[in-house]
C-alpha cells in the first residue's frame, strides 16, 4: 500500500509569479490599505511566513508588483515603436500599445495609476518613476524624429504633456468601455498630434 502522495514543490520562480499574480488582483480590488497578506496567501496556497519570506513586507510584495506592471508597460511600448521611420507612425504604436495594456492589463494599469491609495509608502516614488518612464521615452522618440526642431524644455515639457493626456483619457476610457483601444489611439492622435505642435511632414 503506498502512502499519500507528495505534492510537487514549485520552483522559486514560478511561485513568485503566482504571488505577484495573486497580489496584483487582490490590491487592485481592495486597495493597499485594505489588502491583507492573509488573504493573498490563502488565495495563493501558502503560509503567511512565505510571503514575508519573499517580499518582506506587505509594502514590497505590493512595490515588486508595481515594478513587474512598469517594466510590463515599457517593453510594450518600445518593442511598439522600435523600427518605426515615421514619427506620426512611431507616436500611434506607442499610444496604440499603451492604452492596449491599460484595457489588458487592467489590474496591472490600476496599481500603476492609483497614486492617493500609496501615499505614505514608498510605493508613490514608484509610481512617479514610472511616468518618468513614459516621459522619458517619448522625449528620446521626439527627439529623434525632430532633431534640431526643438530644445530639451520644449522636448521634456512636450512628452509630459502627452504622458499627462493620455493617462487621463485611459482613465476616461475605463469609464466607456465601447471605446477600444484602437479608438483611443486615434482620439489622441486627433488632439495631441496637431495640439501640441508636432508636424505631420
Amino acid at each position: 500500500m503506498t502512502g499519500p502522495t507528495r505534492r510537487k514543490r514549485m520552483p522559486r520562480a514560478q511561485r513568485e509569479q503566482q504571488m505577484l499574480e495573486v497580489a496584483e488582483a487582490v490590491f487592485a480590488e481592495r486597495g493597499f490599505a485594505a489588502a491583507s497578506m492573509d488573504e493573498i496567501a490563502e488565495r495563493v496556497g501558502v503560509s503567511k511566513p512565505m510571503l514575508y519570506e519573499y517580499f518582506n513586507s506587505k509594502e514590497g510584495l505590493l512595490l515588486a508588483c508595481v515594478a513587474q506592471a512598469r517594466a510590463e508597460l515599457r517593453e510594450a511600448t518600445e518593442r511598439a515603436v522600435a523600427g518605426q521611420a515615421d514619427a506620426r507612425e512611431a507616436l500611434r504604436d506607442g499610444f496604440r500599445a499603451f492604452f492596449v495594456f491599460a484595457r489588458e492589463r487592467r489590474q496591472g494599469w490600476s496599481l500603476l495609476r492609483h497614486e492617493m491609495a500609496l501615499i505614505g509608502t514608498s510605493a508613490s516614488d514608484a509610481l512617479e518613476d514610472t511616468r518618468r518612464q513614459q516621459t522619458d521615452l517619448i522625449a528620446t522618440l521626439m527627439a529623434h524624429y525632430f532633431a534640431g526642431e526643438a530644445g530639451p524644455a520644449l522636448l521634456e515639457a512636450t512628452a509630459e504633456l502627452v504622458v499627462g493626456a493620455c493617462e487621463r483619457l485611459a482613465i476616461w476610457c475605463e469609464r466607456h468601455d465601447e471605446v477600444s483601444p484602437d479608438m483611443a489611439t486615434e482620439l489622441a492622435m486627433e488632439v495631441l498630434w496637431s495640439g501640441l505642435g508636432l508636424r505631420a511632414e
